[in-house]
C-alpha cells in the first residue's frame, strides 16, 4: 500500500495589522453574508417550484397536450436557469465580495470560480439573464396562437414588451462586455 505524499501548500503570511477605521470598513464586508444567506433560502423555495411543477406534469401528463407539456417543461427549465443564476451569484460574489472559500483542488471546485472577478461575474450574470429572457420569450410565442383570444395570457402589446426588453439586455450585455475589454485592454497596455 503506497502512501501518496500530502500536496505542499505555500505558508500563509500572517495578516497585517489594520487600524481600527480600515479594520471597520473590511470587516462591513460580513454584512453581506444575510444576503447570501437569503439568496440559499430563496433556491430552496425555487427546489419546491420544481418539484411541484415537476409533479404536476408528471401526474398529468396524460390529459396534457404536447403544448402545455412543452410549456411545463419550459417552466422546469426556467427554474433550473434561475437556480444557476442564484448559485452564480452566491458563490462568486461571496469568494469576490466577502471572503475566499479556499477550493482550490477540491473536485467539485466550479471550474468559472478559479477567475471570477468583479467584471467576469457581471457579464455571466448578464449572460444567464439574457438565457432567462430567451425561455420566457420562447414560452411567449409558442402561445403567441393563442393572441386575440380569451385564453391568451397576454396581448401583442405586451408581446412587443417582451421583446424590447429581451433586446434591452442583449445590448446591455454587449455593453458590459464591450467596456469590460476596453477595460482589460486599457490595463494591458499600463502593465506594459
Amino acid at each position: 500500500m503506497s502512501v501518496e505524499p500530502e500536496p505542499r501548500t505555500e505558508p500563509r503570511l500572517p495578516s497585517p495589522r489594520l487600524g481600527v477605521l480600515p479594520m471597520i470598513i473590511f470587516g462591513s464586508r460580513w454584512l453581506q453574508l444575510p444576503l447570501y444567506l437569503g439568496l440559499i433560502v430563496a433556491q430552496c423555495v425555487y427546489i419546491v417550484l420544481f418539484l411541484k411543477e415537476l409533479w404536476h406534469l408528471s401526474w398529468h401528463a396524460i390529459d396534457l397536450t404536447e403544448q402545455q407539456i412543452m410549456m411545463s417543461v419550459l417552466a422546469l427549465i426556467d427554474v433550473v436557469m434561475i437556480s444557476n443564476l442564484l448559485v452564480m451569484v452566491i458563490v462568486g460574489g461571496y469568494e469576490t465580495f466577502v471572503s475566499r472559500l479556499d477550493l482550490q483542488g477540491h473536485p467539485d471546485e466550479p471550474e468559472w470560480l478559479g477567475h471570477v472577478n468583479a467584471s467576469v461575474l457581471k457579464i455571466k450574470l448578464a449572460m444567464a439573464i439574457i438565457g432567462i429572457s430567451s425561455i420566457a420569450l420562447l414560452r411567449t410565442f409558442i402561445e403567441a396562437g393563442n393572441l386575440g383570444s380569451s385564453r391568451a395570457g397576454f396581448t401583442e402589446t405586451g408581446v412587443m414588451w417582451q421583446v424590447l426588453i429581451h433586446i434591452t439586455f442583449i445590448v446591455s450585455a454587449l455593453g458590459i462586455a464591450y467596456v469590460d475589454k476596453l477595460s482589460d485592454s486599457g490595463m494591458r497596455r499600463h502593465a506594459e
